[in-house]
């Protein structure tokens, strides 16, 4: 299940379907049959300065934050809670005309990114970077995503 909150500014640019269908992939790629919850938020980019600021030591907004739960069990239904997913739609918006990407697809971008962490991937080293980006790709294309460079 996907818990999605998108903040009022944004809620008629992001339609919920593209989040819940970007997740699904996600977790069908990684071959997570079993149930999951996550949460994903479309916030502004000050709400992801503060997240960065407060957990990274990074003062300036970010595209996408990811904060996985670890191996949090629900007590009353038994499914697992994988974690929260910060996206700034601004960021994202930017990125997409940079990038020459839809917007769309930024965010669908960006949401398999972070179901990807929340799973535990990982690209602080280069091996780590290249599978997954390569897990990116293929997910994208299974959306039929068409992201012409990706964010570094």
């Amino acid at each position: 299940m996907v818990n999605i909150h998108i903040e009022t500014a944004y809620k008629k640019l992001v339609p919920p379907k593209i989040i819940n269908k970007a997740v699904e992939a996600s977790l069908t790629h990684q071959k997570i049959t079993h149930p999951v919850e996550l949460t994903v938020v479309i916030e502004g980019d000050e709400q992801l300065r503060e997240l960065n600021l407060e957990y990274l030591g990074v003062d300036k907004p970010t595209d996408v934050l990811s904060f996985p739960s670890g191996d949090q069990i629900d007590p009353d239904t038994g499914v697992q809670y994988l974690g929260d997913i910060i996206i700034s739609y601004p960021r994202a918006e930017a990125q997409a005309t940079e990038l020459e990407n839809s917007v769309f697809d930024e965010i669908q971008l960006l949401i398999t990114h972070g179901v990807l962490h929340l799973l535990g991937f990982d690209h602080a080293e280069e091996i780590e970077k290249e599978e997954m980006w390569a897990a990116q790709k293929e997910i994208l294309v299974s959306l039929g995503c068409n992201i012409t460079r990706l964010p570094e």
